[in-house]
């Protein structure tokens, strides 16, 4: 019988150092995982990701941080190789990188579309490569993606279009790994509370996205809180496992596909 518990595994976490991530890395450990790679993009991101790795530590699970632009091919590689000469081969892998740009489309510069596209498109393909490569098999594999997949709206097109294509890579990917039991998910929320969301939105569309879910007035912020995201990608990546090729929109009723 395959056990498929959190207690006792190995998790790897791309974006790992704060925010949502930081959160996963916190929740897996107090859930009993033996050991937390938190990976995070830059200097500017080490503070929090060594804070995290502090957190981790004190809820008795072994914890290191790892930098790198996964942006790169090759900096998605030497993570993995990098995450398994520290803890060994992970047995969950969690992608929480993206990057949110709000524009219109006649306003999107080519320089603009490339970085979307190396964030939210290029650096999701690679790690699902490195992830099926690495995983170990019964293992659990989950992206981050958008609720905005789900949404008949503008502005958005570098941003919900980059993230698209992790569906498809999601549902191959699932297809490819199943014979190794591996279960492999993309996890949209809704718009969060956290800097990643605030930094693109004005003040009259910050008003709008905390009321156009069907739950906003249940919620604290009447946005998705990361709070509410994390038991379902905790359940993905554990009890879950039967579900598998699937994007989850997570939104309260923000949007629905």
């Amino acid at each position: 019988m395959v056990d498929h518990s959190i207690a006792g595994k190995t998790v790897l976490i791309a974006g790992g150092g704060k925010n949502l991530g930081g959160l996963l890395a916190r929740d897996l450990a107090t859930h009993g995982a033996s050991a937390v790679v938190i990976h995070y993009n830059s200097a500017a991101s080490k503070a929090e990701a060594d804070a995290t790795v502090q957190a981790v530590q004190q809820l008795g699970a072994k914890a290191v941080a790892l930098q790198g632009d996964l942006t790169r091919a090759a900096a998605v590689e030497k993570l993995f190789a990098d995450a398994v000469a520290a803890v060994g081969r992970p047995d969950i892998a969690i992608n929480t990188v993206g990057k949110v740009l709000k524009k219109p489309f006649s306003e999107i510069s080519e320089a603009e579309y490339d970085e979307m596209t190396a964030v939210n498109s290029k650096s999701a393909f690679f790690f699902l490569k490195e992830a099926g490569k690495h995983v170990k098999d019964n293992g659990k594999i989950c992206t981050l993606v958008t609720s905005l997949l789900g949404a008949y709206t503008p502005f958005y097109a570098a941003y919900a279009g980059t993230k698209a294509p992790v569906e498809h890579y999601t549902r191959a990917a699932s297809k490819e790994f199943g014979a190794r039991g591996i279960s492999v998910t993309a996890v949209g929320p809704g718009p969060m509370d956290t800097p990643f969301f605030y930094g693109q939105e004005g003040a009259d569309a910050v008003a709008y996205h905390k009321s156009a879910a069907a739950l906003s007035p249940f919620s604290k912020t009447g946005l998705t809180d990361i709070e509410d995201v994390v038991p379902f990608i905790r359940h993905l990546v554990s009890d879950g496992w039967w579900i598998t090729g699937q994007t989850i929109l997570i939104n309260g009723g923000y949007t629905t596909k």
